[in-house]
């Protein structure tokens, strides 16, 4: 028989197949990815090398070097008709804002328009208006948050309100994602968010609730309130302040209702990944959503980038290729591996590099696990690959000067943009949210796009981020950000960061805790 060919007997057990997971689809409680889709995990490296292959396969053939003109500009992807409000659910110190901070940087990375509406901080800077002008100033400690205190009630009532109807018109303004970012603790609550969204044609709601029993995370949060300038606190002591949140806490707990509703969409996530309940999320956003969240995890963690030791085309001033490291590069890699061990100790590391051979020389002498990753290579040239910018610029000077003005979406013909890049190391940030220490060995445009990703750079200043030869990058992911240190080693490399001509290099974010007061 034909393999192709289905038999009645096959269509009908493909019916009982479909109708089982449509009755089974709406709830799904579930836990992390299992490790067999981690790094280094046969799925992983299977999907990595199929999809390598699928690549190359795919490509047509370099084009001689004749060619007039070698690439264009590659256009935003259309995301106009995703509208979704994603209404932030739980109490306070359960991590909501972390979770809404870390998705925004996600999908602004991915190029979606995400903003996130926190209502504490209307409240606060509504407040700060008002004390300006009147000279006033509110009492926003506990009791102001008691389900008592009938006139606060409406106050918060309005100002959740008030900042939901901005998302909406926002969204209406062309954002993709509007994040309200408040407690949401009730069932009432919840239903006029859903009732007034229910009224914008094509608009969708999606409740994210945080739900936290760790007690050692909530007391992190605690202290991370409490300490990073909060205005509800300015005339207190850390004691006092602390003691006055966590009766907040309790008014909160006092009138809180996790999600029951079923016919809501939701995620549930528990301890911030350890677990996560997925109720009727349906469409390609909201699954991307869903699994991005179901990565995270709060566990004290480094990230250190750094690029190959110099190589033989570097010195040469040629780019791509895959040239071996020139004497200079095999120096650092020899010297690497002090550095490495004087801030890592004896904490576990695990180190990716790409499939190209000036990485895999630099960590030769690491004593860590290593792994390669196809998607870790260098942006593609295409037809200028081997080439110097000298020979690109006599060759085709008019696409040169395109590149210049655009270099984010400039790609090269038969190779790749920045946003072709920042695509396909997708798969690469899910699992470094996934992973804890992690060292990557990578060049100069793969580890652009990662720092801009962890710093929350904007993509116009992505491909002029300045990433030497020969310098180790530590990241370390805090609540609302990373710090940040940076140790060069003396040893000599030339240097292959061009700035975008006329301009300023881009500045980069230094506190990695919150913000106050950022309201439009």
């Amino acid at each position: 028989m034909d393999p192709t060919t289905l038999t009645t007997g096959d269509l009908a057990h493909v019916d009982d197949a479909l109708e089982d997971a449509q009755q089974s689809k709406d709830l799904l409680s579930v836990q992390p990815p299992p490790a067999m889709f981690g790094a280094g995990g046969p799925m992983l490296k299977q999907f990595d090398q199929s999809s390598a292959a699928s690549r190359m396969a795919s490509q047509a053939a370099t084009p001689p070097r004749s060619v007039v003109g070698i690439g264009n500009k590659v256009a935003k992807p259309d995301y106009s008709e995703a509208k979704i409000v994603l209404a932030m659910v739980g109490l306070p110190a359960r991590g909501k804002s972390y979770l809404s901070n870390k998705l925004m940087r996600y999908l602004k990375w991915l190029e979606y328009s995400v903003k996130v509406f926190n209502v504490g901080q209307l409240r606060r800077s509504r407040a700060r208006q008002k004390a300006q002008q009147s000279g006033q100033r509110e009492d926003h400690t506990a009791q102001y948050f008691s389900h008592d205190n009938v006139e606060a009630t409406r106050l918060r009532d309005q100002l959740a309100t008030d900042s939901l109807e901005m998302l909406i018109q926002w969204l209406h303004d062309g954002g993709n994602v509007g994040i309200h970012d408040a407690t949401n603790s009730t069932r009432s609550r919840r239903a006029k968010i859903e009732e007034r969204v229910s009224k914008e044609k094509g608009f969708v709601t999606i409740f994210l609730e945080s739900v936290c029993d760790d007690p050692a995370i909530i007391a992190a949060n605690v202290a991370l309130k409490v300490s990073y300038g909060d205005p509800d606190y300015k005339d207190m002591s850390r004691e006092e302040a602390k003691q006055d949140f966590l009766r907040r806490i309790r008014e909160y707990e006092a009138v809180y209702e996790t999600i029951t509703e079923p016919h809501l969409s939701y995620l549930r996530i528990i301890n911030v990944g350890n677990q996560v309940t997925v109720c009727r999320i349906n469409g390609y956003l909201q699954s991307r959503i869903a699994f991005y969240l179901m990565n995270l995890h709060l566990k004290p963690r480094s990230i250190f980038f750094s690029r190959h030791g110099e190589s033989q085309y570097n010195v040469e001033g040629k780019i791509g290729g895959d040239s071996s490291l020139s004497e200079r590069g095999s120096h650092y890699a020899r010297a690497l591996p002090a550095l490495i061990t004087d801030n890592i100790g004896d904490a576990p590391l695990t180190v990716w590099t790409s499939t190209l051979q000036r990485t895999i020389q630099t960590v030769q002498h690491l004593p860590y696990n290593k792994l390669t990753w196809k998607s870790l290579d260098e942006l593609d040239a295409g037809v200028c690959d081997g080439m110097t910018y000298e020979e690109i610029e006599q060759a085709y000077p008019e696409d040169f000067a395109n590149r210049d003005e655009d270099k984010f979406n400039y790609r090269y013909r038969g190779g790749e943009s920045y946003r072709d890049v920042v695509v396909r190391l997708e798969p690469v940030i899910m699992e470094l949210e996934r992973q804890e220490n992690i060292l990557i060995i990578g060049h100069q445009a793969i580890l652009r796009c990662l720092y801009a990703y962890f710093h929350n750079l904007p993509h116009a200043d992505l491909p002029y981020i300045k990433i030497p030869l020969h310098t180790v990058i530590k990241l370390t992911p805090k609540a609302y950000g990373c710090d940040e240190e940076r140790y060069t080693l003396p040893i000599g490399a030339v240097d292959t960061h061009r700035p975008k001509p006329g301009t300023v290099q881009p500045k980069v974010p230094v506190f990695a805790g919150r913000e106050y007061f950022n309201e439009e």
